[in-house]
């Protein structure tokens, strides 16, 4: 059992998706779906299910959504460190997926997450959480002066640091924590926002210029490309008949990888048993589904090609 230690995006998800095709302004028949979620909360609670002793830092407001919240981070076993601030909204985000469960357009309401500043981490309970954690995750919902402070702390414990990007808009806050990193978990968009219009078989080149030793990066129906140093390769996803949901398939991809990197797995087959993962969440109304376990994870992990290597 690994004792993790997450900070980042603990809030509502609101997916609406729609029963047939998209008519641009005009109502559109479809059913809204409601849960607590969040990249870190959703990672949490996957860390959690594969028996991962698990903390979790993010803030929320004292309305109704923040005891939805509460009561989800409790319900999955995880020790609540939140910061609660009682005049404030509850950050959500708002999804509106495709009749296939790809999504449409979303609106991430986030603004409380800037109240995060980095002088949080001088908290006795977090300063004491890093550094007995043998892993911190954090996601960039969290201001970029915080996520530098906090690559600093794990540094000065040696306490490896992973990150998961979020969005193109965000993924730039995690700059300066790059050198810091063990690992950086991201999708296309997200590694386009960082590299520029290049070819994606140039992005790993670009992503060590910046102080990224190992980053993996999903690509939809497309192999998820990754690096550990010189190492470049692929892995194509589990073969999938019908996407349900593509909401959370990133946030189990991380946690379920580190998972089996924290337990021993090269990082190519960590990769591959977290692929295995996201491939049970997309076929999910959940972003955490609650039947995801080791048994599950490694009964379709066979049908997983392996890593093909990249030149």
């Amino acid at each position: 059992m690994a004792r993790v230690l997450v900070l980042g995006g603990a809030h509502i998800d609101r997916r609406a998706t729609l029963d047939g095709a998209t008519v641009p302004g005009a109502s559109n028949p479809g059913r809204w779906h409601e849960e607590a979620g969040g990249g870190g909360f959703n990672a949490a609670r996957i860390m959690a299910r594969l028996d991962n002793a698990v903390s979790m830092v993010s803030v929320r407001g004292g309305d109704a959504a923040a005891e939805i919240v509460a009561t989800a981070v409790e319900a999955a076993g995880i020790v609540d460190m939140a910061q609660v601030f009682l005049d404030r909204r509850t950050p959500s985000y708002s999804a509106v997926l495709e009749a296939d469960g790809n999504l449409h357009i979303a609106v991430a309401d986030m603004d409380l997450y800037d109240r995060f500043v980095y002088r949080q981490l001088s908290r006795k309970s977090i300063r004491q959480a890093v550094a007995a954690a043998d892993l911190v995750l954090c996601d960039a919902n969290l201001p970029e002066q915080t996520l530098a402070a906090l690559a600093r702390m794990t540094h000065e414990n040696r306490t490896k640091l992973a990150a998961i990007a979020i969005s193109p808009a965000k993924v730039g806050k995690l700059t300066p924590a790059f050198a810091h990193m063990s690992v950086i978990f991201m999708n296309a968009a997200e590694a386009v926002a960082l590299c520029g219009d290049i070819p994606p078989e140039n992005w790993p080149q670009e992503l060590r210029k910046m102080g990224i030793a190992r980053a993996s990066i999903s690509r939809g129906k497309d192999p998820l490309l990754a690096y550990d140093d010189d190492d470049v390769f692929q892995i194509r996803p589990l073969p999938i008949d019908a996407i349900v949901d593509v909401t959370g398939a990133g946030d189990t991809l991380a946690a379920a990888s580190l998972h089996a990197y924290l337990a021993g797995y090269s990082f190519r087959d960590a990769l591959r048993y977290g692929t295995a993962a996201a491939g049970l969440t997309i076929q999910s109304r959940e972003a955490a589904p609650a039947h995801l376990n080791e048994h599950k994870i490694t009964e379709v992990l066979q049908n997983v090609p392996p890593a093909q290597p990249l030149p």
